[in-house]
């Protein structure tokens, strides 16, 4: 039996400084960053741990190791400890440090998920979700494996999806066919679901946000006459900008065999419409009725 391969790496200011032991002169440069750690140790206590006890320290210490290595991560260099020492050295450990906490900045002003909220614009809200970020991603032990950067680039990829989805809703809500949606609450899939499922009806028109009424009548009219379901997307798809059509297509795929069959369907009107309320129309459900 094969035992599968365990690969264990520390974080990328431990590999630097395994190499800077390796050289014969490193003594110089070993004060220099030991001054530097110890003072971004303490800046990041201050403001993120306690500086007044010994475990707040601590807690600081694997925050600027984590933090420190991520910068070194994200400066695409050879993958050997003598580049990542070199950078280190050249660039210096609070630099390093700043590049790693820009990268947790930029990843914290994205959309955590796809759905804004007027709350995610509060000072304190957003230094909160900076402060969660900061220890989920930057909190290393320097005698443990480290696979932060890996953390990092899957969260950075999914918000930038979720960025992708709100930049679109944005823009179909300033193209909603009775006026703009100024609402600064924004559920960017519900936006991009109503608008694919009512481009069913042909018109062209884009859909942003939806009632009862109109999903009752956009079911009454799409049974009494059914519709070219590919050429009513076509003509919805002519007035979407090209960096928004794979979003509309994507949900097109989805929702051609589920609640668009649906919709065409037997299936009781009622519970056509509860369902799209439920799970598609989400916070962009005009409440009508009592």
């Amino acid at each position: 039996m094969q035992l599968a391969n365990i690969t264990t790496r520390p974080p990328h200011l431990v590999q630097a400084l395994e190499a800077l032991a390796q050289r014969a002169d490193y003594r110089a440069a070993a004060d220099t960053l030991l001054d530097e750690l110890s003072g971004i140790t303490v800046l990041v206590a201050k403001r993120y741990t306690n500086d007044k006890t010994a475990e707040g320290l601590q807690e600081a210490y694997h925050l600027t190791v984590g933090c420190i290595s991520l910068g070194i991560s994200q400066a695409e260099l050879p993958d050997t400890d003598e580049s990542k020492l070199s950078f280190l050295l050249h660039h210096g450990a609070e630099y390093v440090f700043q590049m790693g906490f820009r990268h947790i900045k930029e990843l914290s002003a994205l959309p955590y998920v796809a759905f804004i909220s007027e709350f995610d614009n509060d000072s304190f809200v957003q230094q909160r979700n900076l402060k969660a970020l900061f220890y989920e991603i930057c909190r290393a032990d320097p005698s443990a494996t480290w696979a932060a950067d890996d953390v990092y680039r899957r969260e950075l990829a999914s918000r930038r999806e979720n960025q992708r989805f709100v930049e679109c809703a944005r823009w179909l809500r300033k193209q909603h066919y009775a006026g703009p949606i100024k609402d600064s609450d924004l559920d960017a899939n519900a936006v991009i679901a109503i608008a694919v499922i009512f481009g069913i009806a042909g018109d062209g028109r884009i859909v942003a946000r939806t009632g009862q009424k109109d999903i009752e009548s956009l079911i009454s009219r799409t049974r009494k006459t059914p519709p070219d379901i590919e050429a009513a997307w076509g003509k919805l798809l002519e007035h979407i900008p090209v960096e928004f059509q794979p979003l509309l297509r994507e949900r097109m795929d989805e929702y051609r065999d589920t609640i668009i069959k649906k919709i065409l369907s037997r299936s009781k009107a009622k519970t056509v419409i509860t369902e799209i309320q439920d799970f598609y129309a989400g916070n962009e459900l005009d409440v009508e009725y009592p």
